[in-house]
Formats: C-alpha cells, sequence, structure tokens
C-alpha cells in the first residue's frame, strides 16, 4: 500500500511544469488586483512539517464568502501557492526572499464558497524552517480575460509548532509583492531618433542552497495601452548571487508612445540542460505614477541622450 505522503507527491507541482497551469504563465502585469475594500472572504488551510522525513505539507482545505469581481454573479476560484525562503532569518525590508515551490488548486467553478481538500509537499531541511513564509493567492480564473486576484493569505512558519498538523482560517488581505532581487537598470532616450535604450546592467537574487538552476536571463517589453508592442530579451548568464549582463536593448518609440508607454522587466530562472524550464523570478515595472520608478522615467527625460542607471526591486 502506497504511503501518504507519495499520494501527496502525485498532487504536487514542481517549480518548472506548474508554470503550464492556471494563471501561472501570464506576466504579473496582466493579474488584475481588486480594487480598495473591495477584498472579503477567509481562507482554510494546514500545515503539517514531518520531521521523520524532513518534508513540508500544505493543505489547501477551503474559502468562505469570495467577492464577485465586476459584473460577473459568481467566480471560478484556485488558490496560487509559494514557498517563499529569506536569505536571513531575521526578515526585515532589506532581506531577499526566493520561491521555493508554487503549486496550484483546482479550480472550482462558479462557487463563492469552494472546497478544495488539495495537499502539496516538498522535502525541506528542518533548520530552514524558520525562514519559509508560506502564501496563498486566491485567484479568479476567466477563460477570455485577465485573471482576477481576490485576495491573499499568508503565514510564516518562524516559531510556528506545526510538528502536527496545524489548521488555520485567515481573513483574506489584499495582494502585496515580494522583494525577490534588484537589478541595475540604466534607461537612456534619444529624440531625435527616437530611439529608447534599457540597459541590463546587474541582477542580485538569492537562491535556496540546494537549488539546481544554473542560468538566468531578462526580458524587456514595451506596454501602450495595455498592449505589448514589441520585447527583447538579454542572453542566458551563468548565475551568481551577483550577476553581470552589461547589456543595452534598444526600442524605437516616437514621441507620443514614449511618452504614455511603460516598460516591463521579467527575470527568468532556468536549467539549461533542462527543456521548458524556464522559471519567473520576478519584475520591475516601470511606469508613470509610481514613486521610484517614475523618479527613474523623469531622470531620463529631463537628461536626453545620457544614460540614467539606477537600482530597482524585483517583485513577485
Amino acid at each position: 500500500m502506497r504511503s501518504q505522503l507519495e499520494v501527496l507527491n502525485q498532487h504536487r507541482l514542481s517549480p518548472v511544469s506548474s508554470y503550464t497551469n492556471l494563471g501561472s504563465g501570464l506576466d504579473l502585469a496582466s493579474m488584475v488586483d481588486p480594487d480598495e475594500g473591495h477584498v472579503q472572504g477567509s481562507l482554510r488551510f494546514s500545515l503539517f512539517y514531518d520531521q521523520l522525513q524532513s518534508r513540508l505539507v500544505v493543505t489547501v482545505l477551503d474559502a468562505q464568502s469570495l467577492a464577485v469581481q465586476d459584473f460577473r454573479r459568481s467566480v471560478d476560484p484556485f488558490v496560487w501557492v509559494r514557498l517563499l525562503w529569506a536569505e536571513r532569518e531575521d526578515k526585515d525590508q532589506s532581506s531577499l526572499q526566493c520561491v521555493l515551490h508554487e503549486w496550484q488548486t483546482r479550480l472550482v467553478k462558479k462557487s463563492c464558497s469552494p472546497v478544495f481538500g488539495d495537499q502539496f509537499s516538498c522535502a525541506l531541511d528542518e533548520e530552514e524552517v524558520s525562514r519559509v513564509t508560506v502564501k496563498f493567492e486566491v485567484r479568479d480564473y476567466d477563460k477570455y480575460s485577465r485573471y482576477g486576484i481576490l485576495g491573499e493569505a499568508r503565514v510564516s512558519l518562524n516559531h510556528l509548532k506545526i510538528a502536527y498538523p496545524l489548521e488555520l482560517r485567515h481573513n483574506l488581505q489584499r495582494p502585496k509583492k515580494d522583494i525577490v532581487g534588484e537589478m541595475l537598470l540604466s534607461l537612456k532616450y534619444m529624440p531625435t531618433s527616437q530611439r529608447l535604450e534599457v540597459g541590463v546592467l546587474k541582477i542580485r537574487t538569492v537562491s535556496y542552497p540546494t537549488t539546481t538552476e544554473r542560468a538566468i536571463y531578462a526580458k524587456a517589453s514595451v506596454i501602450c495601452n495595455q498592449c505589448k508592442l514589441r520585447h527583447q530579451r538579454t542572453a542566458q548568464k551563468k548565475r551568481w548571487d551577483m550577476t553581470v549582463f552589461n547589456e543595452v536593448l534598444t526600442f524605437l518609440l516616437p514621441d507620443p508612445q514614449i511618452r504614455e508607454c511603460s516598460i516591463i522587466i521579467t527575470v527568468y530562472a532556468l536549467h539549461p540542460a533542462q527543456k521548458s524550464s524556464k522559471r519567473l523570478i520576478g519584475q520591475i515595472h516601470l511606469e508613470k505614477g509610481s514613486t521610484s520608478e517614475n523618479e527613474h522615467w523623469k531622470l531620463m527625460m529631463q537628461s536626453l541622450r545620457q544614460p540614467i542607471a539606477k537600482w530597482h526591486f524585483i517583485q513577485i
């Protein structure tokens, strides 16, 4: 007879294969955050750390009273689960994180109080448990449009007693991004030739000690009126804690577009020896209206023909 953990492992989605499932292959910009004050409902889940087998078991049980978005009468919810590992146990604002594993539950159609009952497990050293945060993101599936985010729940495993299964219910909160790296970017716009140059200079990331990924690259996309106009990517580089690229990606943009467009820099990790091994690390969104990114854009437009370099957080 198969053990319970063997059954659980059948439900596990690897970090690579999960990106072919619901909502996984999309850019973060294609996700719709809920409106202010429109998050409601709760999520019930359980956590268990098997000390004998050094495995963490996460069970997504059910959700209640989810919000209905837009003009729809119901929602088609599923839950995206991330295990975030911090580079330091004493997490602070400057502490970077990385995604250890990602899973998704099954889709439950037309239900504001869905029952999931999906279990996932992964190997995890006991000394690393305190650095892990489990993030549950409740998403609304839409076949023809962008997925909506109904809210999130997260729990840090630091000082949490999960030697026995611990069942919790958390109220959903507005989703927030997590910092998974930093990138040194340069921007230069030349109005005469209508050319925008995006320089990917350095990328700093952290990775779990046993990670097998060996390469990293970045892709820059130009978005205007929510439509992707064009994109370019850097070459693959061997992944280090600080990976140096020093590459310039060039885009031809007329004056009206440069004043209305936004730039999305997406960072991927991969294992060159495997096919379909691309895994999203995180993104930077350069657009008007955001504080730090908007400052960089303003400096570029005030210093035409001069490259302006600035560090940005990579978020997921």
